[in-house]
C-alpha cells in the first residue's frame, strides 16, 4: 500500500485584486488582527523558510534597517514562519547582532502553517512542509496588489521591492503606467485609456508622443 500523506494540505491560491484573507495570530509584537493591524496603511507580508537560517537572518535584518523607507510610503511589514514564538523571540537576538539593526517590526509565530496555507505559501515541490519566500504587498483597501515568489536559495532585493511600492502608489492616483527599470523621478507612461487630444489638461507638465500608443510625460505627482 501506498504511503499516505500525515495530513492533507489544501493549497489556496490568491490572485491579484483578491481581498487579502484576514487572521489573528500570535506575533513577536503581541496578538494582531492582520486586517486591523494594517488599518488604512499598505502592507506587505512576507515569509521565510525557517527561523535560526542564514538568508532569512540578512532578509530581516534589511527590512529591519529600511523600516525609515517603509514608514514614509505608509507601508506596515510584518513576517511569518512555521516556528513557534519562542523561536522567533531567540532569533531576533541574532538579528540584531548579526545585521547591526534592532527588529521594529512582528514576525508571525505559524507551527500549525494556517497562515502559510491561507496565502499558498508552501510549495511541496519545492520545500516540503517550509515556506517559499513570498511577498505580497496589499493596499489600503485590503486587496492584493502584487506578489512575489522566490526559491530559498536566493534572498530578496528590498530596494526593488521598494520601487514596485512607488510604482504601485503612483499608479493608484494617477492615469500613469510606469515602464521597464522606472524608478521615482523617471518619465511615465500615460495609459491607453486617456485619448492624446485629452492629455494636457490632464498632464500640465507636457508630453512625448514617441508612438500613437506610447507616451511618455513627467512624474505626475513631483
Amino acid at each position: 500500500m501506498a504511503n499516505q500523506p500525515n495530513r492533507k494540505e489544501i493549497i489556496m491560491t490568491i490572485r491579484l485584486g483578491d481581498t487579502a484573507p484576514d487572521f489573528t495570530v500570535e506575533t513577536t509584537e503581541g496578538t494582531i488582527q492582520f486586517h486591523k493591524w494594517l488599518g488604512d496603511d499598505w502592507g506587505i507580508l512576507f515569509s521565510h523558510p525557517k527561523d535560526y537560517t542564514p538568508v532569512c537572518t540578512t532578509e530581516l535584518g534589511r527590512v529591519a534597517n529600511l523600516k525609515g523607507e517603509f514608514e514614509k510610503r505608509n507601508v506596515k511589514v510584518i513576517a511569518v514562519s512555521v516556528d513557534p514564538l519562542e523561536s522567533h523571540k531567540g532569533w531576533v537576538n541574532d538579528i540584531n547582532e548579526t545585521q547591526n539593526c534592532t527588529m521594529n517590526y512582528p514576525i508571525i509565530a505559524d507551527p500549525d502553517r494556517n497562515v502559510a496555507t491561507m496565502y499558498g505559501m508552501i510549495h511541496p515541490n519545492a520545500l516540503d512542509n517550509l515556506t517559499v519566500r513570498s511577498v505580497f504587498i496589499i493596499g489600503p483597501d485590503k486587496k492584493v496588489k502584487l506578489q512575489l515568489t522566490y526559491p530559498a536559495s536566493t534572498g530578496r532585493n528590498f530596494d526593488e521591492i521598494l520601487r514596485v511600492i512607488d510604482s504601485l502608489q503612483l499608479t493608484a492616483n494617477y492615469k500613469v503606467a510606469t515602464p521597464a527599470d522606472w524608478k521615482h523621478g523617471d518619465d511615465c507612461v500615460v495609459v491607453p485609456a486617456i485619448k492624446t487630444e485629452d492629455i494636457p489638461a490632464k498632464f500640465p507638465k507636457g508630453f512625448k508622443e514617441v508612438k500613437p500608443y506610447l507616451r511618455m510625460t513627467p512624474q505626475p505627482d513631483l
